[in-house]
């Protein structure tokens, strides 16, 4: 379903986003996903906003990245719009339910470098909703405007898996990262604590990342990484022009502890299982505007 032009709503300061979890987590139950449902049309805008930059320490620490830059991270305007995002995917007009919702693919414009010492104005909206093979996804859009200008922009996809009369996939369907192994640049030994640490930086307490017995709760024998964690930290090892756009998808839960392998050759990155090889995500960086 194709969203009507969104009306806006103006909020004081960014969500707090323990409740918005429990929200979300109570009304799951109630919700019934179906591509064709209605879902919130509200563009939800934080005018005036200043980086915390003890916070933005603290997050480039937990991801592996640089401290003390100028620029913010290329993944960081994601953690800033994430309350704002879960505002509207936790209320009752979000037809897909929270509790068992797969973030499945980010693709991130960065038009400019961006100063950690800039004020900014926060936007985010629900595009719409779509079939997908496993079950209805939704777009979810943040922007991020210096003044006038845009000068960064995300499209999210978040997958709710329910029974459809799709056809199952074929050979075609593989994605390109599943066929062609990238060369190791690097292996990383991730200890068991990294969603906790990543968690306490961004603010996405999600109950799957922090501890196995809450983890096993949702079906996973341990807890899992952060998808948002995991493309930070190759992105901290790849390196991002100022101006640039990265595309990531998230292909299978990277298990804590665990021992994982970074990829990469011309702008593609990979991060796959060090000892069954297993694609966990797959990646592209390329400069803004494409040459």
């Amino acid at each position: 379903m194709t969203a009507a032009a969104p009306t806006t709503s103006t909020l004081t300061g960014a969500p707090a986003l323990a409740p918005l979890l429990a929200r979300g987590a109570l009304l799951s139950p109630l919700k019934r996903p179906r591509p064709d449902a209605d879902f919130p049309r509200t563009r939800l805008v934080l005018p005036g906003l200043r980086v915390d930059l003890a916070r933005l320490a603290a997050y480039e620490r937990a991801c592996g990245l640089p401290t003390g830059t100028d620029a913010l991270p290329p993944t960081y305007p994601h953690v800033l719009g994430f309350p704002m995002a879960m505002r509207l995917m936790s209320g009752r007009g979000f037809p897909l339910p929270l509790l068992g919702l797969v973030h499945t693919s980010i693709g991130i414009t960065r038009r400019a470098a961006m100063p950690v010492t800039g004020g900014y104005e926060l936007a985010v909206h629900v595009e719409g909703l779509a079939p997908h093979r496993r079950g209805t996804e939704a777009t979810v859009i943040t922007e991020v405007r210096a003044g006038a200008d845009l000068v960064w922009e995300s499209r999210s996809t978040y997958l709710a898996r329910h029974r459809t009369a799709a056809a199952p996939p074929t050979a075609g369907d593989t994605p390109a990262g599943d066929r062609d192994a990238l060369p190791a640049r690097a292996e990383w030994r991730l200890a068991g604590d990294v969603g906790r640490r990543y968690a306490a930086a961004s603010g996405d307490r999600n109950p799957i990342h922090l501890h196995p017995l809450t983890a096993r709760l949702f079906g996973f024998p341990r807890a899992i990484a952060h998808g948002m964690w995991t493309v930070a930290r190759c992105l901290a090892e790849h390196g991002t022009p100022d101006a640039a756009v990265v595309r990531a998808d998230f292909r299978a839960p990277v298990l804590l502890p665990g021992t994982v392998t970074y990829g990469a050759e011309n702008g593609r990155f990979t991060l796959r299982g060090a000892h069954d090889g297993r694609l966990h995500l797959s990646g592209e960086v390329r400069p803004y505007p494409a040459p």
